[in-house]
This record gives C-alpha cells, sequence and structure tokens, in this order.
C-alpha cells in the first residue's frame, strides 16, 4: 500500500482530472475510517472523528486549518461538542482528486498525533 500521507499535494487546476472510480478504489484502503459521500453531485471524502469535549474538538479543528492552510487546499470543517466532521473535496474541479486522499491521510495523522 502507498503511505498517502507522505506523497506531495500538487497545484490543482480547473482542468485536473478527477480520481477515477478504480483509482479510489485502490486508494480507500489507506484511509479506511473515511467514507464517500456525494452532496448536490460532488463525490468528497468525509469523517467524523470523537473527542472527549469541546475544547479537544476546536484544538483538532484548528490543527486541520493549520493543514489546510500550509496546502492551500480547504476542508468543510464541522466542530460540535465531541465530534469533528471533515469533509474534503476539491472545489475547482468539483469532485475528487488525489490531494483530497493525500490530506485525508495527513488528517488521520493529526489525530493520532494529537492523542485526543
Amino acid at each position: 500500500m502507498t503511505d498517502l500521507s507522505k506523497q506531495s499535494c500538487e497545484a490543482c487546476r480547473a482542468d485536473a482530472p478527477k480520481v477515477s472510480d478504480d483509482e479510489l478504489k485502490q486508494l480507500m484502503p489507506n484511509i479506511p475510517h473515511w467514507s464517500t459521500i456525494v452532496v448536490d453531485g460532488v463525490k468528497q471524502l468525509s469523517r467524523e472523528f470523537k473527542f472527549r469535549n469541546f475544547e479537544q474538538a476546536m484544538a483538532f479543528s484548528n490543527h486541520v486549518a493549520d493543514l489546510a492552510e500550509a496546502e492551500n487546499h480547504h476542508p468543510a470543517i464541522l466542530t460540535e461538542w465531541g465530534k469533528v466532521c471533515v469533509t474534503w473535496w476539491t472545489h475547482k474541479i468539483g469532485g475528487l482528486h488525489k490531494n483530497d486522499l493525500i490530506l485525508a491521510a495527513r488528517t488521520d495523522e493529526v489525530y493520532e498525533r494529537a492523542h485526543y
């Protein structure tokens, strides 16, 4: 298996190719806690993370925001008491790019490293 979190994100253009269904099938085992969802016809990756309280959820959200800002690629982050839902997709192409899978893997690492 490829370690997605170690791969580099590439600058995404409006004409960048979306991840194919075959590629997605190959790469999803690298991020087993993530689900593929479709919102308004746009394929996205989503995962809910659990926390003991709001403070931990907020700290995690801020770490994900830092990760996103460093790559100039921004997810939807819904922060609630005891949980955070992170959803990655590429706005420019209206679907999934390999960057989304890479950043989902890095989001998992943020969660694992923090020991919430």
